[in-house]
């Protein structure tokens, strides 16, 4: 991406952290390991949205006070994009390194600690009942926590750009079937040329961006 799109942006923000070269299962952590079977994608599902609305109840009920922000993510989020069926949310807490004041609450109603990353924003990912939900841990304000908005919305509302990606991804999914722990890497070619537009609208202009926030 050219500097003369983004200059108003944080340098944090458009400069996306994909992490260091890491074995294969480097954070997996309880016996999970990278998803070993093909990557299926899901027509768009209307009770996508309603199953974010009812998870985001009972992880209010289970955390309290803890959950800074909690936001639904991913390809389930937006309206007409195929998916594979699993409801991603950002939950942001005060510090993701300090587990104990979520992951037990979490365990409680059935989640799991699978995956840390030290090295990715301190990122923790938590799934839940039936693998249906990923809550993905992040202390409030980390930078992927605003790219995953920005791109949501940008998703949202560039109906092009949805449509580019999700053929993208049904690409991939073919293409990484006897590799299915590399379709999220595979997919960073047309992630970040989406958000070479993203990131040439001034950041104000975006309904995500936070207040205060330079830019």
């Amino acid at each position: 991406m050219s500097e003369s799109l983004h200059a108003e942006y944080p340098r944090e923000i458009v400069e996306r952290q994909l992490g260091r070269v890491e074995p294969a299962d480097a954070g997996w952590v309880n016996g999970a390991t990278p998803p070993r079977d093909p990557i299926v994608i899901n027509e768009p599902d209307p009770r996508w949205a309603t199953l974010f609305a009812s998870e985001s109840v009972r992880l209010h009920a289970a955390l309290g006070d803890t959950v800074v922000r909690l936001e639904h993510v991913g390809s389930t989020s937006v309206p007409g994009l195929p998916a594979k069926p699993i409801i991603d949310i950002d939950l942001q807490v005060g510090d993701s390194t300090a587990e104990h004041t979520y992951v037990p609450q979490l365990e409680a109603i059935g989640y799991r600690l699978t995956l840390r990353q030290p090295w990715w924003h301190e990122h923790r990912l938590l799934v839940g009942p039936d693998d249906r939900y990923f809550v993905h841990i992040f202390t409030v304000g980390a930078p992927e926590t605003i790219r995953h908005l920005l791109f949501r919305d940008w998703l949202r509302s560039h109906p092009d750009d949805r449509d580019l990606y999700a053929s993208v991804k049904r690409e991939i999914a073919t293409s990484t079937a006897e590799r299915p722990a590399d379709y999220n890497l595979a997919k960073n070619t047309v992630i970040d040329d989406i958000y070479t537009r993203i990131f040439a609208v001034p950041p104000r202009e975006h309904p995500a961006w936070p207040k205060g926030l330079k830019g």
